[in-house]
């Protein structure tokens, strides 16, 4: 039983920045992953970004490499987003996922835990 928040989107200009932050509660365990997914009107839910919590190791898709950083803060059971260099084609409801194992898979199915997600709005 884990519940997630997202918190911290927003409106910004092109080249901004925001962080977006996931706070869960509820039982926990060592060996979940954690990603954050987006959605744009129309489109399928894309995976962005997943980090394994044991590990560290991140994964990213290559339109985010470079621009955005997930990280963890295992004390207050949070994952962050940082998103820099925004452009208005990263504008989408951001969620995040959790999901038992080490790896992060970029399919939707994978993931057991969502949360409601945030509104990512980036003007030109």
């Amino acid at each position: 039983q884990v519940q997630l928040v997202e918190s911290g989107g927003g409106l910004v200009q092109a080249g901004g920045s925001l962080r977006l932050s996931c706070a869960a509660s509820g039982r926990t365990f060592s060996d979940y992953a954690m990603a954050w997914f987006r959605q744009a009107p129309g489109k399928e839910r894309e995976f962005v970004t997943g980090i394994t919590r044991t590990t560290g190791i991140t994964n990213y898709i290559d339109s985010v490499k470079g621009r955005f950083t997930i990280s963890t803060d295992n004390a207050k059971n949070t994952v962050y987003l940082q998103m820099n260099s925004l452009k208005p084609e990263d504008t989408a409801v951001y969620y995040c996922a959790a999901r038992h194992g080490w790896g992060t898979p970029r399919g939707t199915p994978e993931y057991d835990i969502w949360g409601q997600g945030t509104q990512v709005t980036v003007s030109s």
